[in-house]
């Protein structure tokens, strides 16, 4: 699979899976599960944006990716949101649906890892990052299935609340990692 087929697939998985797990984090309010979808959402942003850029110039490419890491704040700020009013009006989420979907976004960015890995040296620094970023995903998965047991046997709202408001460092940690890969790239242009 080439570069452009492997993000291609990736985007589009990144896009559906974002669609499911907003869905169901919304309709039982987990923290967790929609902080999760914003980060699905941020890497097919990222996929997508690789998508286009292959071709482009590095310096074009490179400002793209300012530009994008620049946009993908407003979600971190609608978790950091829903966090508040959960921790507002604490309440549990259904621990089914948090473990059922938090073990599909497991299967999903493992997958996606596999399909990234074969061609992550040859997009460049924004291909590196797409693979990292969806490497590590899959540990929040675990965490957020972990969330949902815990909450099947002592229903609390902080084990929801703690996994998103991890969830949410580690996108505003993507959104840093999208930068700093679009900056090494222009620097790479400059030298």
């Amino acid at each position: 699979m080439n570069l452009r087929e492997a993000v291609r697939l990736v985007a589009l998985l990144n896009i559906s899976y974002f669609g499911v797990e907003i869905t169901v984090g919304l309709w039982i309010g987990s923290v967790s599960l929609f902080a999760d979808s914003i980060d699905f959402l941020e890497d097919a942003a990222v996929n997508l944006l690789i998508l286009l850029s292959i071709g482009w110039s590095s310096s074009r490419r490179s400002t793209v990716g300012i530009v994008l890491a620049a946009t993908l704040i407003a979600p971190c700020v609608a978790t950091l949101v829903m966090a508040w009013y959960k921790f507002s009006v604490p309440f549990a989420p259904a621990p089914l649906p948090m473990i059922l979907i938090g073990l599909g976004a497991l299967m999903i960015n493992l997958g996606c890892a596999y399909t990234l890995a074969s061609v992550r040296r040859t997009g460049g620094s924004l291909a590196r990052a797409a693979f990292l970023a969806t490497r590590n995903d899959a540990f929040a998965n675990i965490a957020i299935a972990g969330a949902g047991i815990t909450t099947a046997f002592m229903p609390s709202a902080w084990p929801d609340l703690i996994v998103g408001l991890g969830i949410a460092f580690l996108n505003a940690a993507a959104v840093r990692r999208v930068y700093w890969a679009a900056l090494e790239e222009r620097s790479h242009v400059s030298a």
